[in-house]
């Protein structure tokens, strides 16, 4: 039995196990470099001088964390589309949905870009203090409302926050009981600087508490700062998954792309450093046993060799450097094929309740998929606002992603103009290809397009 709040389950510490290896990667080359041995081990025998000067020197090609925005790029291809049924209040939260000055088109951005690499993350919606410390009620009516700015927020909790969770299950359906996240907390200290405390939040249905690490009996324990209630009968915490593995739990989608990228993280080390040792020859001396020999090597000097002596230059031959070239070209290959996945069509059978009632399954990539979970995810913390306002219902959100394998315009743009150059292609084709590629604008019909460039006559290179 533990009362310590800051205990993590076991179920996060599997987790973070995988997300050990994509925070690095997340955070570059200088993150690499500070894992040090847990992601570039030390050779055998390797003098730990050597060894820091060749952490120093490696550098990471960043394929996991380009992947991530690429493909969170795919998914914003075109900002989000507010429903009709969201209500004139939530649409105007929408426009600093964080109240840190982020709209919802750039905060939904961190919210799935992060959910994307670690497998999942979480919104809560949270509400402002309507008490003093006095205990006075400062919010009683809408007009106190908008007078004090008091009105639901988003919070983004990453993955790595989250300490632990209980549940319960009504009628087959997991309940979230108890919510437990680490966070920061930024406090003045002295006249000019500041410091950032730990803190443990307790999240349950109507209800919040927080702990601060104290001195206790002169052993440090992690006490009751502060608590209070809320309107809501529920936690109001959102949950994206983009691989859920279990309830709360999820694997990030592109692990094996991570353990890829790893791999050429070493493997480029090993390359830079034996091109550092083949770059410099080494001078070797045969037949020479005389230790008081002296050898003088320069421009303006000879040097004299006993009887039977010799001396040269020996050089690497290039063949490992070769090998690692091509060893390295092999990964890279294999991390471009292991991040196309997600665009690669499949049939998804998996739908929500809602989207089964509108559609049979259809062919969709994961990543698609992934948006769909997306909505969700927004449109539960849309409701969750309803819900601290009294509005029966938060609205809908659309994503307008784009989900084409063949999407990169600068390769297949000259293709497609090729073809209708060659009469393989049509031009009403061509025109709709790349109106889909965000070439030419979607508000533009091919039948008044096609118009337009009759009227206007011959080009001037078909003069």
């Amino acid at each position: 039995m533990s009362n310590d709040p800051s205990k993590t389950l076991a179920a996060v510490n599997d987790m973070r196990q995988d997300w050990a290896v994509v925070d690095p990667l997340m955070g570059g080359t200088r993150a690499m470099r500070a894992a040090s041995t847990a992601l570039l081990p030390k050779w055998p025998k390797e003098e730990r001088e050597d060894y820091d000067n060749r952490l120093k020197q490696s550098t990471l090609l960043p394929a996991y964390s380009e992947t991530v925005k690429n493909m969170t790029g795919r998914v914003f291809a075109e900002p989000l589309t507010l429903g009709d049924d969201i209500p004139e209040d939530i649409k105007a939260y929408a426009e600093n949905f964080d109240r840190q000055n982020n709209n919802l088109q750039v905060w939904a951005q961190t919210f799935f870009s992060t959910a994307l690499a670690y497998g999942l993350c979480h919104v809560l919606i949270d509400y402002p203090k309507t008490v003093d410390e006095q205990g006075n009620v400062i919010v009683r009516t809408k007009a106190d409302e908008k007078a004090t700015n008091v009105r639901p927020y988003a919070i983004l909790i990453r993955p790595q926050q989250v300490l632990g969770w209980r549940s319960t299950s009504n009628n087959g359906e997991h309940v979230l009981t108890q919510f437990r996240y680490l966070e920061l907390i930024e406090e003045d200290d002295g006249e000019f600087g500041t410091k950032f405390i730990p803190q443990v939040r307790v999240l349950t249905p109507g209800g919040w508490a927080t702990y601060r690490e104290q001195e206790k009996d002169g052993l440090k324990a992690w006490l009751l700062h502060e608590q209070g209630t809320n309107s809501l009968k529920v936690i109001p915490l959102a949950t994206l998954y983009t691989n859920r593995t279990g309830y709360m739990t999820a694997a990030p989608p592109l692990l094996e792309l991570a353990h890829l990228n790893v791999k050429h993280w070493q493997s480029q080390s090993d390359q830079d450093n034996i091109l550092h040792v083949a770059r410099v020859p080494m001078l070797a001396i045969v037949g020479i046993d005389d230790a008081t020999w002296e050898l003088k090597v320069g421009t303006a000097s000879a040097t004299k060799l006993p009887t039977g002596g010799d001396m040269k230059w020996v050089e690497h031959t290039g063949k490992a450097i070769d090998a690692g070239r091509t060893s390295l070209q092999d990964l890279e290959d294999q991390m471009r094929i292991a991040g196309a996945k997600l665009l690669q069509k499949d049939k998804q059978a998996t739908k929500t309740a809602t989207q089964a009632e509108e559609e049979a399954a259809q062919e969709m990539s994961p990543l698609e998929t992934m948006a769909g979970q997306l909505e969700d995810a927004i449109d539960q913390a849309l409701q969750f606002c309803a819900d601290y306002i009294g509005q029966a219902e938060g609205g809908h959100i659309q994503v307008n992603g784009n989900f084409d394998v063949d999407f990169a315009p600068e390769t297949t743009l000259p293709l497609l103009l090729n073809m209708a150059a060659q009469g393989r292609l049509s031009d009403q084709t061509l025109f709709a290809e790349y109106q889909r590629r965000g070439v030419v604008s979607p508000d533009l019909a091919w039948d008044e397009e096609k118009q337009k460039i009759q009227d206007q006559g011959p080009s001037l290179g078909a003069l």
